[in-house]
């Protein structure tokens, strides 16, 4: 059979599309490791990669033997971790990644009582909107709003979540309250773009049927904590997820309009490559997380809304 280091090789090769590069992130020469990958080749009796003198790439069978490799890589770090994590303690880097709402408004708090908590973990925090590329960004852990469109990330559910329509009481008093959700369109809605472009079609459910609405409004930004930053300034409506403005709800400088109808449906979730999902630290981060937002979805506080 073949190796674990001609696996990890294969993995690597195809991830970045270099064996000269794959063999230096293995601390291999690039005559070595080309043989492991002849020799990989050989026992399984199928090219893996279509090679000239300038490019790499997949052959069919290639891709379908890529996902085994990954698959059963993860399976042999994790039966790796389930020993060493009854003995090791939490410590080491972790690189997280998360929008840029939740993290400032809602993360970073806890992520400051985790170190209490495991003072050997250090973090290295990029909080954006962009959604990042697991397999070549250095990421431990991404927190993501939505379904996942690449089912061959590993991911565990964090938290439920809705979007939610949110002003401040003073935008709501110089303008007035929408009682439906056609009259959006009479109001300034505060909008930011997602990666398709930008995000001015607001979607609700209805039943089983989805309403969109179209919006428009003066201001524009990249940055969701931006948009939230207008919001509370009474600037006009927005349209955000639940957990990103959840202390601005508590302390009353937003309210929820139009609650009657559901907004989208957008569970947070925990994003990690295979070999960097099984870790004793990332699995501790995971369910600290789980527990601090049950404990948020518990609390006894009541959040103002327009019809209070």
């Amino acid at each position: 059979m073949y190796s674990t280091a001609d696996l990890q090789l294969f993995v690597r090769t195809a991830d970045s599309g270099s064996l000269t590069r794959a063999a230096r992130m293995l601390n291999q020469t690039p005559a070595a490791a080309s043989a492991a990958l002849r020799r990989l080749e050989q026992k399984l009796g199928v090219l893996l990669f279509a090679r000239s003198t300038r490019s790499l790439r997949l052959t069919t069978d290639g891709e379908v033997f890529l996902e085994y490799c990954r698959n059963a890589l993860a399976l042999l770090a994790e039966g790796e971790a389930m020993l060493m994590a009854g003995r090791d303690k939490v410590r080491g880097q972790l690189r997280l990644s998360a929008p840029s709402d939740l993290g400032r408004q809602v993360l970073l708090p806890w992520l400051n009582e985790f170190q209490e908590i495991h003072p050997e973990v250090m973090f290295s925090l990029q909080f954006a909107d962009r959604v990042i590329d697991l397999r070549r960004d250095p990421v431990d852990i991404a927190l993501r709003y939505g379904r996942l469109d690449d089912s061959s990330l590993v991911s565990r559910h964090v938290a439920d979540n809705r979007r939610v329509l949110v002003a401040s009481p003073g935008y709501l008093a110089r303008h007035g309250t929408p009682k439906t959700l056609r009259e959006l369109g009479e109001h300034n809605c505060l909008l930011y773009y997602l990666t398709p472009g930008l995000f001015n079609t607001w979607r609700f459910n209805a039943g089983k049927d989805a309403v969109e609405i179209k919006v428009r409004g003066d201001r524009m930004a990249d940055d969701g904590g931006i948009v939230r930053e207008w919001a509370v300034a009474g600037l006009g409506i927005a349209y955000k997820s639940r957990l990103d403005v959840w202390p601005d709800l508590k302390r009353g400088a937003l309210v929820t309009l139009l609650d009657e109808h559901a907004g989208e449906d957008t569970p947070l979730n925990a994003v990690f490559p295979h070999r960097n999902g099984v870790s004793p630290a990332v699995r501790t981060l995971v369910e600290f997380l789980r527990e601090k937002f049950v404990q948020q979805s518990n609390e006894a506080v009541t959040v103002r809304t327009v019809n209070d």
